[in-house]
């Protein structure tokens, strides 16, 4: 039986990231004899513009129910100036609270010889270690937020 990965391209880039994503999953799923099946579902600027809200319920339901969720960039200038209810990454905190996700894990480790780094060689020679990035306070939630003229804001307390 195939695991389920509830596939959310979102906006932007997005598809287009998420599309290569799928390509090298689909890849490695071959060679590793795994059954994959991949259930696209709308969020953000794309799921307000066919659905009227960033976190449709079939969203919601599909991504609860998948075995993992693949998740493009999800944003549009276009819904900048839209109250809270209208903007894109509604949806995207929406599916973190759904999921109870409280933090982004960014995993990094040294290739040699990637050469991007401005630290020499041996001293990031063999660097390993996860970046953990809270998703539940700070400037996620921070108010007052908005735009002043050509400026934008988002305070954190």
């Amino acid at each position: 039986m195939p695991e389920t990965i509830c596939l959310l391209p979102g906006d932007g880039i997005g598809p287009e990231v998420t599309a290569a994503a799928v390509e090298v999953l689909e890849a490695a799923a071959r060679r590793h004899r795994l059954a994959l099946a991949f259930q696209t579902q709308l969020i953000g600027g794309a799921a307000l513009r066919a659905a009227g809200e960033p976190l449709p319920a079939a969203t919601r339901q599909a991504a609860l129910a998948a075995r993992a969720v693949l998740l493009g960039a999800v944003g549009a200038p276009e819904f900048d100036g839209e109250p809270p209810a209208r903007k894109p990454e509604t949806g995207l905190l929406g599916l973190r609270r759904a999921l109870g996700c409280f933090a982004n894990l960014r995993p990094m480790y040294r290739l040699p010889g990637a050469g991007n780094s401005p630290l020499r060689e041996e001293i990031v020679a063999g660097a390993n270690f996860v970046v953990v990035r809270e998703l539940t306070g700070g400037l996620y939630f921070g108010e007052p937020r908005g735009f002043a003229g050509d400026a934008a804001f988002n305070t954190m307390r």
